[in-house]
């Protein structure tokens, strides 16, 4: 009995082999289709999602691009604010070296009595009086002394620029109310001159208070000439002069006065009996209007609104710096993670 059992299973195994040998090829494909399966569990469908590698690649392109122009911007942005920087700082030095003139005005109802300095020669004072409202009477015997209702004094000291000639000056008080619209109005005499044409000097100073509280008058005046242009007005016709009073503040804190005139001349009709070879000079004095001009130079530059100015600038500078590496370092992850993906699927292709 035991020996059909192992000629049975003999006979079973060489069966088996026989046809092994005659379909060897049926068996590598089905050890292909095997690997194909086992290679489809290792990448799953998360991996390699639906879309295509090229349109991801595009993507991953598109967003490259738009860092970098970003990048770019942000760069030009900090330029432009460093430029800022440079042209404030410029600026700032500029107006400090350069001030601007203020020019202001402040208005009065009385001035300070200016003083006039007279330079007659041989010219006589006849009349002097003050009006108002710009109106001046009738000339009552011109050529005759008349009422000196003016404040006047007189002086003599040495010409300052050649400190030789001695020079005599008739001062006389000014016009104060200008509400009222006084002036002053004079009345000069010459009887007879050598010269071609005749003409008296006058000099206007900024007090005459100060001229008579001054206990050196001829230093005072020789001040005054140095300092005040002086001005003429002729015989034969009547001066109007209107004045006004400019204020210069210097840096050092000083203030020097000047004034300004606006002058109209007309022509005496000499009305007297008999001709004559004399000369008559009139000359009105007023104020020209009840404001006081200040002119000064003042620095427009501020530091505060600069120091504000920079620190928006350097906020600035300093949000781009930590945009642009920000932005570096995320093109950075994005070009790891980019890497990372074509790794994976260059392994599994191959």
């Amino acid at each position: 009995m035991p020996k059909p059992e192992v000629s049975a299973s003999y006979q079973e195994l060489s069966e088996d082999v026989e046809r092994v040998s005659e379909n060897p090829t049926e068996e590598r494909e089905g050890e292909m289709e095997v690997n194909e399966d086992s290679n489809s569990v290792i990448l799953p469908d998360g991996e390699l999602g639906t879309t295509t590698p090229s349109l991801r690649f595009s993507k991953t392109c598109l967003k490259n691009v738009f860092s970098v122009i970003l990048l770019f911007i942000y760069l030009l942005l900090m330029a432009v604010a460093v430029f800022l920087v440079y042209q404030t700082i410029s600026d700032f030095r500029e107006k400090l070296k350069h001030p601007v003139m203020s020019v202001t005005y402040k208005e009065v109802s009385l001035y300070d009595a200016p003083g006039i300095a007279f330079y007659p020669g041989k010219a006589r004072l006849l009349s002097c009086k003050h009006h108002y409202y710009d109106h001046i009477p009738p000339l009552i015997n011109p050529g005759q002394p008349g009422d000196i209702e003016c404040t006047t004094q007189r002086i003599n000291y040495t010409d300052p620029f050649t400190n030789q000639t001695m020079k005599y000056a008739l001062i006389v008080q000014g016009p104060r109310d200008v509400k009222k619209r006084e002036l002053v109005f004079l009345q000069f005499h010459l009887n007879e001159t050598d010269q071609d044409f005749s003409a008296i000097d006058y000099l206007l100073f900024s007090s005459f208070q100060e001229f008579v509280s001054s206990p050196e008058k001829a230093k005072f005046m020789k001040d005054c000439e140095s300092s005040y242009s002086s001005w003429k007005f002729s015989g034969g016709f009547r001066t109007w002069v209107k004045m006004s009073l400019v204020k210069t503040k210097e840096e050092d804190g000083s203030e020097t006065v000047e004034f300004k005139q606006e002058t109209s001349v007309v022509n005496y009709i000499d009305q007297r009996t008999k001709p004559r070879s004399d000369q008559l000079f009139f000359v009105v004095f007023e104020w020209k209007d009840p404001f006081i001009q200040t002119v000064q130079d003042i620095i427009t530059a501020n530091p505060w609104n600069m120091i504000a100015l920079l620190c928006g600038i350097f906020l600035a500078l300093f949000k781009a710096a930590d945009f642009a590496k920000l932005s570096v370092k995320w093109m950075i992850k994005i070009r790891r993670r980019h890497l990372k993906r074509t790794r994976q699927v260059t392994n599994h292709i191959s």
